[in-house]
């Protein structure tokens, strides 16, 4: 498909996405279901077009004067592709499937406005709702911040020790662009794809089929690094999910002592086990049942606590959950988190840790979070976390956003997705 055609095809999509309130992937598989024609390519050129749309769909609306589908879509080209009024039309001119290039309306719109000029919320590509949040969070550097969360992503993995070194995996990768990533042991990454590439298929490799590596963000990684499992302790991962934290926790553990990896809800528990077996992990207990969780109470020497939240960190990666989240689903969230941190510290023996983290970027959810935690739950505080953070990375606290109640990471300053780490202490 020539660019005109995919241009049409993310127009369909996006109106799609806007008129059933759906989530952009079920969107795009739809439309590559009924349109079997296209290949991986013209696919994949689709959804860098669709996903662009979504992450700077204010300024795109803003440059073109319009919200609209197509709006966004020419505004995705011109502000991510390297695209402009002129080489659109010179792409669009004949082909057979394109929308109507730019209007003499729409090209004054894009020449008369300067995104210098809008709006902060404009700026930051987030909603209003969401801007003053964002600014409790990160204070005066709060639009740098949102600017950095709706770039592209890179494909990050990590490297397992249990089974390969980092040589070992750079080596069986080379073809596919892999660099190391400065400071965090064992990341590997492939930069952020551009205009309508796509990342290479890296699960399809015998390397990733051995177990010598997993695809997991540099954040996720620097945040099971911070929760300090070592060989011999017992661990529990309170809400482990797919299993991604417990595989690094295992691997740091060089399989020695104990992981319980529980989740309440069962069906996220599914893919870990074929997870832990490709990986090697032997150290690992996955416990269903909550009810099975009564022999560890005050036994555990760290409680891992990867807490269902809002997801704003990732807002790169899933641009569409952005327009789709309301205060009130920020308000369950936080009442569960609440809930989940009070069951999770019963695990904790005295003397023990118990970490929390989040994928948000909202202080609702992390540090208001923690510090609720401590003013009803008795016997615990803060690490220091500054003296945590030089522990672990050879990083500038100013790398990330280093507080008295916990660490932020996030694109801007780390690289990665927005996460937040508080590791709190129970007394001995």
């Amino acid at each position: 498909m020539r660019l005109g055609g995919k241009l049409a095809a993310a127009i369909e999509v996006l109106d799609d996405i806007g008129r059933r309130h759906r989530p952009a992937a079920d969107a795009l598989k739809d439309w590559g279901l009924s349109h079997r024609f296209a290949g991986s390519g013209d696919r994949a050129g689709i959804g860098n077009i669709v996903y662009d749309a979504l992450r700077r769909r204010r300024s795109a609306a803003w440059l073109l004067d319009s919200d609209e589908p197509r709006a966004l879509a020419f505004g995705a080209l011109l502000l991510e592709w390297g695209e402009t009024p002129q080489s659109l039309a010179a792409a669009l001119e004949g082909a057979r499937f394109a929308p109507p290039p730019l209007s003499d309306a729409e090209r004054a719109a894009f020449a008369g406005r300067s995104l210098d000029d809008a709006p902060a919320a404009v700026r930051a590509d987030c909603p209003d709702w969401c801007a003053p949040l964002l600014e409790a969070a990160w204070g005066p550097d709060w639009v740098a911040e949102a600017v950095a969360l709706s770039g592209r992503p890179p494909l990050d993995l990590r490297v397992n020790r249990l089974k390969a070194d980092r040589a070992k995996v750079e080596a069986a990768l080379r073809g596919a662009g892999v660099t190391p990533v400065p400071d965090i042991p064992d990341a590997l990454r492939i930069e952020p794809i551009a205009g309508g590439g796509r990342h290479p298929n890296v699960q399809a490799e015998p390397a990733f089929q051995k177990g010598w590596f997993e695809v997991q963000d540099a954040g996720s990684q620097m945040a099971a690094r911070l929760a300090g499992a070592a060989a011999g302790m017992q661990v529990l991962d309170f809400c482990a999910g797919a299993g991604g934290k417990t595989l690094a926790m295992s691997a740091a553990m060089d399989n020695k002592g104990q992981i319980f990896a529980h989740d309440s809800e069962k069906q996220r528990l599914a893919p870990i086990f074929d997870r832990l077996k490709r990986a090697g992990c032997r150290n690992v207990q996955v416990v269903a049942d909550s009810a099975q969780l009564a022999p560890l109470e005050g036994q555990m020497d760290l409680v891992l606590v990867d807490a269902p939240c809002t997801g704003s960190g990732t807002w790169r990666r899933r641009p569409d959950a952005k327009w789709r989240l309301t205060d009130r689903q920020l308000a369950a969230r936080t009442a569960e988190q609440a809930g989940i941190l009070d069951a999770a510290a019963v695990g904790v023996k005295p003397g023990g840790r118990l970490v929390y983290v989040t994928c948000s970027v909202f202080a609702e959810e992390n540090e208001r979070q923690v510090e609720s935690f401590l003013g009803r739950r008795a016997g615990f505080a803060p690490e220091d976390h500054a003296a945590l953070w030089r522990r672990s990375f050879d990083l500038p606290e100013e790398a990330a956003a280093v507080r008295p109640s916990g660490i932020r990471l996030s694109p801007r300053r780390t690289g990665t997705d927005g996460f937040f780490v508080a590791v709190l202490r129970r007394a001995a």
